[in-house]
């Protein structure tokens, strides 16, 4: 199922089409422990920079809320 990308994760202009491929080619799965229904996952975009992304879930499956390219340190692996 294709997520639904949210107004929000658009906030920091990073293109439908690069949420979109960090979405589905995710190389970290983080549990944000920040807000307990978040999941961050990091994954490239369509130039391989890597693309924070967020996500909640919800009765129609996953809804993107938050995008930042590139991902920030404290989401990529020490």
């Amino acid at each position: 199922m294709e997520p639904f990308v949210a107004d929000s994760a658009r906030k920091h202009q990073v293109p439908d089409v690069d949420i979109l491929h960090a979405f589905n080619h995710p190389l970290y799965v983080i549990a944000d422990a920040n807000h307990d229904e978040v999941t961050m996952i990091v994954g490239p975009d369509r130039a391989a920079t890597l693309v924070e992304v967020g996500i909640v879930d919800s009765d129609r499956g996953p809804v993107i809320i938050h995008a930042f390219r590139p991902a920030r340190d404290k989401y990529l692996p020490r």
